[in-house]
Formats: structure tokens, C-alpha cells, sequence
């Protein structure tokens, strides 16, 4: 199995997180998305992912892309420890909160997004900085006003384990304290990434650990 990764992607992150916990062990293959305008726009790479974009897994003669389609690839091929919850209505609601943070939130404020505001704009990075937490302050205060109100939340977003709700959830908050968020508003967010980190599958997929990460 060969992850195609870049260590600050956060859709790449909710990949590693899954392999992780299946105990999966991978070829980890960096593409650097600013480097040389950016090696997942190389030709070659375009060859393995017309989109231009991270995660990539081979998996044998299989070759996936999107971080969420990929995980529910590999709680299929690889159902333990499970990633969804048993009951349909269950599955739902965590897919929901999953379908939350990477439609709703991540890709407004994605590299390639502000990269195009800058380049066809001009922003600033003041500029580009405000925009990042407008998204982010909007998205996560949706997001803390339902799980506050949600009787299925506990130690993870659903009970006492993590799905893949929880795999979106911790690199968003990541990519929120990169740009200085404050997060004190959102305190059953911020319990919920703490459970998690004191997993060592969320730590072992921690973007300064991965073997392209920059100081």
C-alpha cells in the first residue's frame, strides 16, 4: 500500500489517521504542493490523480482518491476496528459531521482556493488570513452549536470511539491553530481533539511527524 501525501494536507492527515488505526503499514510518498509550483500538478503525478490533488492510495492494482471515499475504502476492506457506527441513522449522523468539516468548511480555505484569491486578486496575507477564519470561525461554530445539542456525542463525536467523524475533525483544528484561531468558543470541539490526541494512531498521523515535515 503507497500513501501519495503532503504532511500539511489535512485531507492527506484523515487518511493517515485511518491507516493508523487499522494498523495498515504503507509506503509513505510526499508530494510537496508549493515546491516547484507544486508536484501534484506535475504531469506525472496528473497520470495517477487527473485532479491534481492529495491523498493518493495504491492499494495493489486500485487507485483511490478523496480522503473520504478512501477511508470508507479501507473500513470496508479492513472493518476493524470500525470507523462507522452499526445503526443507519448513526451512520448518518457521523458521516454528516464528517461531510461538515471537509465540504463545508475545508475546502473554502484550501490551499489551491487561496492560492487563486491571491494570484487573480491580490490579497494580502492579512488578507488571506482573514479569509481563512471567517470560514473557520463560521464552520466551527455551526458545527459546536450542534454537537452541544447532540445526545450521541461522548468521548469521540459518536460515543466512546473514533469514526471517521473524528478523523475530519482533528486536522481541521490543526489547520486552525496553524493560522492562530482562537478556540476558546468552542470547548466540545476542543474536548473531543483532545480525546483523540491521546490516541496513538492520531499521533502517529500528526503532520510534524511525517517524514516530509518542515520545521
Amino acid at each position: 500500500m503507497k500513501l501519495y501525501s503532503y504532511f500539511r494536507s489535512s485531507a492527506s492527515y484523515r487518511v493517515r489517521i485511518a491507516l493508523a488505526l487499522k494498523g495498515l503499514p504503507y509506503e509513505y510518498a510526499a508530494v510537496h504542493l508549493l515546491k516547484g509550483g507544486g508536484q501534484q500538478l506535475s504531469p506525472v503525478y496528473r497520470e495517477l490523480n487527473p485532479d491534481g490533488l492529495v491523498p493518493t492510495l495504491e492499494d495493489g492494482p486500485q487507485v483511490l482518491t478523496q480522503s473520504l471515499a478512501i477511508i470508507e475504502y479501507l473500513n470496508e476492506m479492513y472493518p476493524e476496528p470500525p470507523l462507522l457506527p452499526a445503526a443507519p441513522a448513526d451512520r448518518a449522523y457521523v458521516r454528516s459531521v464528517a461531510l461538515q468539516v471537509a465540504c463545508e468548511i475545508h475546502p473554502i480555505a484550501n490551499l489551491r482556493v487561496l492560492q487563486y484569491l491571491k494570484r487573480r486578486f491580490g490579497i494580502s496575507d492579512e488578507q488571506k488570513s482573514e479569509w481563512y477564519q471567517h470560514w473557520i470561525v463560521s464552520g466551527f461554530s455551526s458545527l459546536e452549536s450542534r454537537l452541544n445539542s447532540e445526545r450521541r456525542v461522548g468521548d469521540f463525536v459518536f460515543g466512546s470511539t473514533p469514526t471517521i467523524a473524528d478523523l475530519c475533525l482533528v486536522p481541521q483544528i490543526w489547520n486552525a491553530r496553524r493560522f492562530e484561531i482562537p478556540l476558546s468558543r468552542y470547548p466540545i470541539i476542543c474536548r473531543l481533539t483532545s480525546n483523540a490526541m491521546k490516541l496513538d494512531a492520531f499521533l502517529q498521523a500528526e503532520p510534524a511527524v511525517q517524514p516530509d515535515a518542515e520545521l
